[in-house]
Protein backbone atom coordinates (compact mmCIF):
# COMPACT_ATOMS: atom_id res chain seq x y z
CA UNK A 1 0.00 0.00 0.00
CA UNK A 2 1.46 3.38 -0.92
CA UNK A 3 1.48 5.88 2.01
CA UNK A 4 0.40 9.26 1.69
CA UNK A 5 3.41 10.71 2.50
CA UNK A 6 4.93 8.91 -0.73
CA UNK A 7 6.86 11.98 -2.39
CA UNK A 8 7.16 9.63 -5.41
CA UNK A 9 5.18 10.42 -8.53
CA UNK A 10 3.04 7.18 -8.29
CA UNK A 11 2.58 7.94 -4.49
CA UNK A 12 0.99 11.63 -5.08
CA UNK A 13 -0.84 10.10 -8.63
CA UNK A 14 -2.99 7.35 -5.94
CA UNK A 15 -3.61 10.00 -3.54
CA UNK A 16 -4.74 12.05 -5.83
CA UNK A 17 -6.97 10.11 -8.21
CA UNK A 18 -10.60 9.73 -8.31
CA UNK A 19 -9.99 5.88 -7.72
CA UNK A 20 -14.17 4.83 -7.59
CA UNK A 21 -13.83 6.09 -11.49
CA UNK A 22 -10.74 4.45 -11.92
CA UNK A 23 -12.33 0.97 -9.85
CA UNK A 24 -15.51 1.05 -11.86
CA UNK A 25 -13.03 1.50 -15.43
CA UNK A 26 -11.81 -1.42 -14.65
CA UNK A 27 -14.76 -3.30 -13.85
CA UNK A 28 -15.88 -2.42 -17.23
CA UNK A 29 -12.69 -3.58 -18.94
CA UNK A 30 -12.78 -6.94 -17.21
CA UNK A 31 -16.35 -7.18 -17.69
CA UNK A 32 -15.67 -6.74 -21.62
CA UNK A 33 -13.77 -9.95 -21.98
CA UNK A 34 -15.99 -11.81 -20.07
CA UNK A 35 -18.82 -10.75 -21.99
CA UNK A 36 -17.06 -10.35 -25.68
CA UNK A 37 -16.65 -14.65 -24.90
CA UNK A 38 -20.04 -15.12 -25.02
CA UNK A 39 -20.90 -12.65 -28.48
CA UNK A 40 -16.89 -13.33 -30.55
CA UNK A 41 -16.92 -16.90 -30.75
CA UNK A 42 -19.99 -17.34 -33.53
CA UNK A 43 -18.80 -14.60 -35.47
CA UNK A 44 -15.22 -15.88 -35.81
CA UNK A 45 -16.99 -19.33 -36.61
CA UNK A 46 -19.11 -17.53 -39.13
CA UNK A 47 -15.80 -16.19 -40.58
CA UNK A 48 -13.54 -19.26 -40.28
CA UNK A 49 -11.40 -17.68 -37.86
CA UNK A 50 -10.20 -19.32 -34.24
CA UNK A 51 -12.82 -19.69 -31.36
CA UNK A 52 -11.24 -16.91 -29.47
CA UNK A 53 -9.74 -14.83 -32.00
CA UNK A 54 -11.56 -11.39 -31.38
CA UNK A 55 -11.41 -12.66 -27.15
CA UNK A 56 -7.91 -12.83 -27.34
CA UNK A 57 -7.41 -9.78 -29.39
CA UNK A 58 -9.53 -7.64 -27.14
CA UNK A 59 -7.64 -9.28 -24.34
CA UNK A 60 -4.67 -7.33 -26.00
CA UNK A 61 -6.82 -4.01 -26.69
CA UNK A 62 -7.46 -3.65 -23.26
CA UNK A 63 -3.78 -4.48 -21.69
CA UNK A 64 -2.73 -2.08 -24.30
CA UNK A 65 -5.88 0.40 -23.17
CA UNK A 66 -5.31 0.74 -19.57
CA UNK A 67 -2.25 1.42 -19.90
CA UNK A 68 -2.88 4.30 -22.15
CA UNK A 69 -5.68 5.04 -19.35
CA UNK A 70 -3.01 4.99 -16.39
CA UNK A 71 -0.40 7.05 -18.26
CA UNK A 72 -2.65 9.87 -19.60
CA UNK A 73 -4.09 10.00 -16.06
CA UNK A 74 -0.63 11.28 -14.94
CA UNK A 75 -1.02 14.57 -16.64
CA UNK A 76 -1.80 18.18 -15.94
CA UNK A 77 -4.75 20.48 -17.20
CA UNK A 78 -2.22 22.30 -19.54
CA UNK A 79 -1.08 18.65 -20.77
CA UNK A 80 -4.09 17.51 -21.78
CA UNK A 81 -5.09 20.35 -23.60
CA UNK A 82 -2.01 20.52 -25.10
CA UNK A 83 -2.19 16.86 -25.98
CA UNK A 84 -5.53 17.18 -27.11
CA UNK A 85 -5.08 20.01 -29.80
CA UNK A 86 -1.94 17.21 -31.19
CA UNK A 87 -4.64 14.48 -31.91
CA UNK A 88 -7.00 17.07 -32.98
CA UNK A 89 -4.88 18.34 -35.51
CA UNK A 90 -3.44 14.22 -36.15
CA UNK A 91 -6.86 12.68 -36.10
CA UNK A 92 -8.79 15.26 -38.59
CA UNK A 93 -5.85 15.42 -40.91
CA UNK A 94 -6.62 11.52 -40.96
CA UNK A 95 -10.44 11.96 -41.28
CA UNK A 96 -10.13 13.95 -44.48
CA UNK A 97 -7.10 11.28 -45.90
CA UNK A 98 -10.30 8.57 -45.11
CA UNK A 99 -11.72 10.40 -47.98
CA UNK A 100 -9.28 9.91 -50.60
CA UNK A 101 -7.95 6.71 -49.40
CA UNK A 102 -10.19 4.94 -46.83
CA UNK A 103 -11.43 1.42 -47.61
CA UNK A 104 -14.97 1.71 -48.06
CA UNK A 105 -17.25 -0.81 -45.65
CA UNK A 106 -21.17 -0.62 -46.67
CA UNK A 107 -20.86 2.74 -49.03
CA UNK A 108 -18.55 4.74 -46.01
CA UNK A 109 -15.18 5.46 -45.99
CA UNK A 110 -14.14 5.05 -42.20
CA UNK A 111 -10.90 3.08 -41.96
CA UNK A 112 -7.16 3.97 -42.96
CA UNK A 113 -5.05 0.86 -43.36
CA UNK A 114 -1.76 1.52 -41.49
CA UNK A 115 0.23 -1.24 -41.98
CA UNK A 116 1.48 -3.48 -39.34
CA UNK A 117 -0.83 -1.59 -36.96
CA UNK A 118 -3.87 -2.40 -39.37
CA UNK A 119 -6.75 -0.67 -40.39
CA UNK A 120 -7.46 2.31 -37.95
CA UNK A 121 -10.54 4.42 -37.57
CA UNK A 122 -9.93 7.87 -36.99
CA UNK A 123 -13.17 9.85 -35.89
CA UNK A 124 -12.80 7.77 -32.87
CA UNK A 125 -9.34 9.81 -31.64
CA UNK A 126 -11.05 12.83 -32.95
CA UNK A 127 -13.75 12.91 -30.66
CA UNK A 128 -11.83 13.07 -27.07
CA UNK A 129 -9.36 15.62 -28.66
CA UNK A 130 -12.97 17.87 -29.88
CA UNK A 131 -14.30 17.91 -26.45
CA UNK A 132 -10.87 18.96 -24.57
CA UNK A 133 -10.88 21.91 -27.35
CA UNK A 134 -14.03 22.62 -26.90
CA UNK A 135 -14.14 22.79 -23.36
CA UNK A 136 -10.99 25.01 -23.52
CA UNK A 137 -12.95 27.08 -26.28
CA UNK A 138 -15.88 28.01 -24.27
CA UNK A 139 -14.01 28.13 -20.79
CA UNK A 140 -11.62 30.92 -22.72
CA UNK A 141 -14.71 33.15 -23.91
CA UNK A 142 -16.52 32.72 -20.30
CA UNK A 143 -13.41 33.84 -18.59
CA UNK A 144 -12.02 36.50 -20.93
CA UNK A 145 -14.55 38.45 -22.98
CA UNK A 146 -11.69 40.25 -25.20
CA UNK A 147 -10.64 36.71 -26.82
CA UNK A 148 -12.43 34.88 -29.39
CA UNK A 149 -13.26 31.90 -27.29
CA UNK A 150 -17.15 31.34 -27.86
CA UNK A 151 -16.47 32.20 -31.48
CA UNK A 152 -13.65 29.89 -32.29
CA UNK A 153 -15.87 26.96 -30.03
CA UNK A 154 -18.59 27.58 -33.09
CA UNK A 155 -15.95 27.53 -36.15
CA UNK A 156 -14.34 24.15 -33.96
CA UNK A 157 -18.42 22.01 -34.65
CA UNK A 158 -18.89 22.61 -38.32
CA UNK A 159 -14.57 21.73 -38.72
CA UNK A 160 -14.62 18.93 -37.42
CA UNK A 161 -17.81 17.27 -38.29
CA UNK A 162 -18.28 17.89 -42.23
CA UNK A 163 -15.33 15.49 -42.79
CA UNK A 164 -17.53 12.94 -40.51
CA UNK A 165 -20.77 14.00 -42.91
CA UNK A 166 -18.78 13.45 -45.80
CA UNK A 167 -17.79 9.76 -45.18
CA UNK A 168 -20.58 9.79 -43.91
CA UNK A 169 -20.72 8.70 -40.31
CA UNK A 170 -23.76 9.93 -38.87
CA UNK A 171 -23.70 8.53 -35.51
CA UNK A 172 -20.15 10.28 -34.72
CA UNK A 173 -21.78 13.76 -35.98
CA UNK A 174 -24.71 12.84 -33.87
CA UNK A 175 -22.59 12.21 -30.86
CA UNK A 176 -20.37 15.00 -31.18
CA UNK A 177 -22.68 17.38 -31.99
CA UNK A 178 -24.69 16.41 -28.91
CA UNK A 179 -21.97 16.46 -26.65
CA UNK A 180 -20.93 20.04 -28.13
CA UNK A 181 -24.73 21.09 -27.34
CA UNK A 182 -24.17 19.90 -23.49
CA UNK A 183 -21.23 21.79 -23.67
CA UNK A 184 -22.78 25.37 -24.77
CA UNK A 185 -25.53 24.70 -21.96
CA UNK A 186 -23.25 24.43 -19.14
CA UNK A 187 -21.52 27.19 -20.83
CA UNK A 188 -24.17 29.46 -19.55
CA UNK A 189 -25.07 30.76 -22.82
CA UNK A 190 -28.37 32.25 -23.38
CA UNK A 191 -31.45 29.70 -23.98
CA UNK A 192 -32.46 31.57 -26.50
CA UNK A 193 -29.18 30.18 -28.48
CA UNK A 194 -29.52 26.49 -26.77
CA UNK A 195 -33.15 26.42 -29.05
CA UNK A 196 -31.73 27.54 -31.70
CA UNK A 197 -29.26 25.35 -31.96
CA UNK A 198 -31.84 22.61 -31.62
CA UNK A 199 -33.84 23.95 -34.18
CA UNK A 200 -30.64 23.54 -36.33
CA UNK A 201 -30.11 19.75 -35.12
CA UNK A 202 -33.74 19.16 -36.21
CA UNK A 203 -33.21 20.59 -39.22
CA UNK A 204 -30.21 18.90 -39.65
CA UNK A 205 -32.06 15.49 -39.44
CA UNK A 206 -34.68 16.33 -41.82
CA UNK A 207 -32.17 17.19 -44.27
CA UNK A 208 -30.33 13.73 -43.76
CA UNK A 209 -33.71 12.27 -44.11
CA UNK A 210 -34.30 13.36 -47.25
CA UNK A 211 -30.95 13.53 -49.16
CA UNK A 212 -29.08 10.34 -48.00
CA UNK A 213 -30.63 6.87 -48.52
CA UNK A 214 -29.60 5.03 -45.73
CA UNK A 215 -30.29 7.38 -42.93
CA UNK A 216 -33.88 7.52 -44.46
CA UNK A 217 -34.37 3.66 -44.76
CA UNK A 218 -32.59 3.52 -41.30
CA UNK A 219 -35.32 6.04 -39.96
CA UNK A 220 -38.77 4.44 -41.55
CA UNK A 221 -37.49 1.11 -40.32
CA UNK A 222 -37.14 2.71 -37.25
CA UNK A 223 -40.90 3.97 -37.22
CA UNK A 224 -42.57 1.48 -39.50
CA UNK A 225 -40.96 -2.52 -39.11
CA UNK A 226 -43.40 -3.25 -42.70
CA UNK A 227 -41.02 -0.44 -44.18
CA UNK A 228 -37.69 -2.80 -44.84
CA UNK A 229 -35.30 -4.89 -42.94
CA UNK A 230 -35.27 -5.49 -39.47
CA UNK A 231 -33.90 -8.12 -38.85
CA UNK A 232 -31.02 -7.30 -36.83
CA UNK A 233 -33.67 -5.13 -34.21
CA UNK A 234 -35.65 -8.21 -34.32
CA UNK A 235 -32.79 -10.65 -32.87
CA UNK A 236 -31.56 -8.48 -30.10
CA UNK A 237 -34.89 -8.10 -28.93
CA UNK A 238 -35.54 -11.86 -29.34
CA UNK A 239 -32.30 -12.21 -27.28
CA UNK A 240 -33.65 -9.77 -23.97
CA UNK A 241 -37.08 -12.00 -24.26
CA UNK A 242 -35.24 -15.62 -24.51
CA UNK A 243 -32.76 -14.17 -21.74
CA UNK A 244 -35.39 -12.98 -19.28
CA UNK A 245 -33.85 -11.62 -15.73
CA UNK A 246 -31.11 -13.95 -15.15
CA UNK A 247 -30.39 -15.51 -18.54
CA UNK A 248 -29.48 -19.26 -19.98
CA UNK A 249 -26.34 -19.27 -18.53
CA UNK A 250 -22.77 -18.68 -20.07
CA UNK A 251 -22.51 -20.23 -23.53
CA UNK A 252 -26.25 -21.37 -23.93
CA UNK A 253 -27.11 -18.65 -25.67
CA UNK A 254 -28.29 -19.35 -29.40
CA UNK A 255 -30.02 -16.27 -30.94
CA UNK A 256 -26.37 -14.80 -30.85
CA UNK A 257 -25.21 -17.60 -33.79
CA UNK A 258 -27.42 -15.50 -35.97
CA UNK A 259 -27.26 -12.05 -34.95
CA UNK A 260 -24.62 -9.69 -36.98
CA UNK A 261 -22.20 -8.17 -34.98
CA UNK A 262 -23.00 -9.90 -31.78
CA UNK A 263 -19.16 -9.14 -30.74
CA UNK A 264 -19.96 -5.55 -31.64
CA UNK A 265 -22.63 -3.07 -31.74
CA UNK A 266 -25.33 -5.81 -30.15
CA UNK A 267 -22.85 -7.29 -27.28
CA UNK A 268 -25.29 -5.62 -25.21
CA UNK A 269 -28.51 -8.00 -26.38
CA UNK A 270 -25.84 -11.08 -25.87
CA UNK A 271 -25.78 -10.01 -22.58
CA UNK A 272 -29.17 -10.03 -21.99
CA UNK A 273 -29.28 -13.71 -23.17
CA UNK A 274 -26.89 -14.97 -21.32
CA UNK A 275 -26.82 -12.92 -18.74
CA UNK A 276 -30.07 -11.95 -18.32
CA UNK A 277 -31.60 -8.45 -17.87
CA UNK A 278 -29.96 -8.28 -13.93
CA UNK A 279 -26.60 -8.04 -15.23
CA UNK A 280 -27.60 -5.84 -17.98
CA UNK A 281 -28.99 -3.65 -15.05
CA UNK A 282 -25.65 -3.70 -13.64
CA UNK A 283 -23.70 -2.49 -16.27
CA UNK A 284 -26.35 0.73 -16.90
CA UNK A 285 -25.31 1.21 -13.05
CA UNK A 286 -21.81 1.15 -13.82
CA UNK A 287 -21.56 3.73 -16.74
CA UNK A 288 -23.95 5.66 -14.85
CA UNK A 289 -21.56 5.61 -12.08
CA UNK A 290 -18.88 7.07 -13.61
CA UNK A 291 -20.86 9.62 -15.29
CA UNK A 292 -22.62 11.13 -12.62
CA UNK A 293 -19.31 10.52 -10.35
CA UNK A 294 -17.06 12.77 -12.95
CA UNK A 295 -20.03 15.54 -13.11
CA UNK A 296 -20.08 15.57 -9.67
CA UNK A 297 -16.45 16.22 -9.53
CA UNK A 298 -16.98 18.54 -12.24
CA UNK A 299 -19.27 20.79 -10.74
CA UNK A 300 -16.69 21.56 -7.44
CA UNK A 301 -13.78 21.98 -9.94
CA UNK A 302 -13.39 25.94 -9.76
CA UNK A 303 -11.15 25.99 -12.83
CA UNK A 304 -13.80 26.66 -16.01
CA UNK A 305 -11.60 24.67 -18.64
CA UNK A 306 -11.54 21.37 -15.76
CA UNK A 307 -15.56 21.63 -15.07
CA UNK A 308 -16.25 21.89 -18.51
CA UNK A 309 -13.67 19.38 -19.88
CA UNK A 310 -14.74 16.79 -17.63
CA UNK A 311 -18.53 17.56 -17.59
CA UNK A 312 -17.65 17.06 -21.73
CA UNK A 313 -15.56 14.14 -21.43
CA UNK A 314 -18.31 12.32 -19.09
CA UNK A 315 -20.99 13.17 -21.20
CA UNK A 316 -18.96 11.53 -24.40
CA UNK A 317 -18.93 8.39 -22.37
CA UNK A 318 -22.53 8.24 -20.74
CA UNK A 319 -23.92 9.17 -24.53
CA UNK A 320 -21.66 7.27 -26.59
CA UNK A 321 -22.75 4.11 -24.05
CA UNK A 322 -26.70 5.09 -24.10
CA UNK A 323 -27.24 5.25 -27.85
CA UNK A 324 -25.71 1.79 -28.10
CA UNK A 325 -27.89 0.58 -25.20
CA UNK A 326 -31.16 2.40 -27.06
CA UNK A 327 -30.43 0.45 -29.93
CA UNK A 328 -30.34 -2.89 -28.99
CA UNK A 329 -33.40 -1.99 -27.19
CA UNK A 330 -35.06 -0.24 -30.30
CA UNK A 331 -35.19 2.56 -28.63
CA UNK A 332 -33.72 4.83 -31.64
CA UNK A 333 -32.57 3.81 -35.02
CA UNK A 334 -29.72 2.02 -35.05
CA UNK A 335 -26.52 3.50 -35.15
CA UNK A 336 -22.95 1.62 -35.64
CA UNK A 337 -21.97 2.69 -32.26
CA UNK A 338 -20.02 0.51 -29.68
CA UNK A 339 -20.21 0.25 -25.99
CA UNK A 340 -17.65 1.43 -24.52
CA UNK A 341 -15.06 -0.98 -23.28
CA UNK A 342 -17.69 -3.86 -23.82
CA UNK A 343 -17.49 -3.92 -27.64
CA UNK A 344 -14.79 -5.26 -29.90
CA UNK A 345 -12.55 -2.78 -31.51
CA UNK A 346 -9.14 -1.78 -31.09
CA UNK A 347 -9.73 2.30 -32.37
CA UNK A 348 -12.54 2.10 -29.96
CA UNK A 349 -11.00 1.01 -27.11
CA UNK A 350 -7.66 2.89 -27.60
CA UNK A 351 -9.86 6.17 -28.36
CA UNK A 352 -11.56 5.66 -24.95
CA UNK A 353 -8.69 5.19 -23.24
CA UNK A 354 -7.71 8.10 -24.22
CA UNK A 355 -10.59 10.00 -23.19
CA UNK A 356 -11.07 8.21 -20.05
CA UNK A 357 -7.44 9.06 -19.23
CA UNK A 358 -8.02 12.90 -19.43
CA UNK A 359 -11.42 12.39 -17.65
CA UNK A 360 -9.16 10.64 -14.54
CA UNK A 361 -6.39 13.50 -14.99
CA UNK A 362 -8.85 16.24 -14.82
CA UNK A 363 -10.71 15.08 -12.06
CA UNK A 364 -7.35 14.58 -9.99
CA UNK A 365 -7.78 16.18 -6.55
CA UNK A 366 -5.53 19.23 -6.25
CA UNK A 367 -4.36 21.66 -3.42
CA UNK A 368 -6.42 24.52 -3.25
CA UNK A 369 -4.19 26.78 -2.57
CA UNK A 370 -2.62 26.49 -5.97
CA UNK A 371 -2.70 29.55 -8.00
CA UNK A 372 -5.66 28.66 -10.81
CA UNK A 373 -3.60 31.44 -13.11
CA UNK A 374 -0.20 29.24 -13.13
CA UNK A 375 -2.30 26.15 -13.13
CA UNK A 376 -3.99 26.34 -16.27
CA UNK A 377 -0.52 27.72 -17.76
Amino acid sequence: MVSRAEPSLSGRWWWSIDRLILSALVALMVSGVVLLMAGGPPVSERLGLSTFHFVNRQAVYLLVALTVVIAVSFMTPRQVRRSALLLFVVSLAMVVATLYLGVEVKGARRWLTMGPLGSVQPSEFLKPAFVVLAAWAFAEGTRRPDLPGTIMAFLLLPLTIVPLVLQPDFGQTMLITLVWAGLFFVAGLHWFWVLGLGGAGAFGILVAYQLVPHVRARIERFMDKGSGDTFQVDTALESFAQGGWFGKGPGEGTVKRILPDAHTDFIFAVTAEEFGIIVCIALVMLFALIVLRALFVAQKAEDPFVRLATTGLSLLFGIQAAINMMVNLHMMPAKGMTLPFISYGGSSLISLAIGTGFLLALTRKRPRAVDLGAFRR
